[in-house]
């Protein structure tokens, strides 16, 4: 079949030569671009030559069976959001646990039906569209985010963003496996959304918050994590952009939401009191405001500032 990449492509992993051709045939007149392997090693070269939209994977295979496969794949970053639906004929309850242990989307039983198959390929295609669209969405707006499977523990899905401040926050280089501390906020988290609290902070330091906000994916193991960091360093950013402040006058703006006056800020900043008393005068005139309780509500009404303790 010649090889078309506007065509969604379906990777079809089996052993059995009848299985691959009956696959095979219902998928090429489906309108997919069909690869095939005949074995778990040949299945994972041909993953990293083609990346497949979706796999077929045949369960019991010599060598490298689909439980490896599965596993190898859901542990790569690259990799581990391509669906997999198994071809097995292991319907007993503990291989199908195991199955879904392993990272696998949904299974069929053989003998196959290529309807059936065709029918939940289509389905599982459309939600990885749905989600790569979302996702797509979340990059572009450069949103700290992480989408992360509970049961597993593992991270399937992240922004660079989100990339970041997970390596960031959790002293670890980013990896699908989630560190137990993030676990154990998850559960809170999730406990807090069913009862209608505010969720934990995720991680607080001396010098910065990371908060996190949860949103359960229906019918799903998954779970949108939304993060945010908070900082003096970024909220004086924030402020020096959104106002067209230098960095000093922003540094005071900051102090001044504070509650600080200013021979106070003058002594946190290192600055006389004259200087800090020119900086207000140059705040007050860029905010069109003549008073410190006008200038403190037009900021605040603009810039999240940490909650007062």
């Amino acid at each position: 079949m010649k090889f078309n990449p506007a065509s969604e492509v379906v990777l079809v992993v089996d052993d059995t030569p009848e299985n691959l051709a009956l696959l095979h045939d219902a998928l090429d007149e489906a309108g997919y671009t069909v690869l095939v392997a005949t074995s778990g090693e040949s299945a994972l070269q041909s993953v990293q030559r083609n990346r497949p939209d979706i796999i077929l994977l045949d369960a019991l295979m010599p060598g490298i069976d689909g439980f490896q496969v599965a596993q190898h794949l859901k542990k790569d970053v690259a990799t581990q959001n391509i669906p997999i639906i198994f071809l097995t004929g292991l319907s007993d309850t503990e291989n199908v646990v195991s199955a879904f242990s392993h990272g696998v989307t949904d299974y069929v039983i053989k003998p196959i039906k290529p309807q059936e198959v065709l029918a939940r390929i289509a389905a599982h295609l459309q939600r990885a569209r749905q989600v790569r669209q979302a996702h797509g969405a979340l990059d572009r707006l450069d949103q700290a985010s992480l989408t992360v499977n509970r049961s597993r523990g593992e991270i399937l899905w992240a922004t660079p963003l989100g990339r970041e401040l997970f390596t960031k926050y959790f002293g670890v280089h980013y990896e699908p496996a989630l560190p137990p501390e993030f676990m154990r906020w998850l559960q809170r988290a999730l406990q807090a959304a069913r009862e209608g609290r505010e969720f934990p902070i995720l991680v607080e330091t001396q010098e910065a918050r990371l908060h996190g906000r949860i949103q359960e994916l229906d019918q799903t193991d998954e779970v949108l994590v939304l993060m945010r960091e908070e900082s003096e360093a970024i909220i004086v950013r924030s402020l020096q952009q959104r106002f067209s402040l230098t960095i000093k006058e922003a540094e005071v703006v900051y102090w001044m939401v504070q509650g600080k006056t200013n021979r106070q800020i003058g002594t946190i900043l290192e600055s006389s009191h004259r200087t800090i008393d020119k900086h207000v005068e140059h705040i007050f005139e860029k905010l069109g405001v003549e008073t410190r309780t006008a200038a403190i509500g037009i900021v605040m009404k603009k810039v999240k500032f940490p909650a007062q303790s």
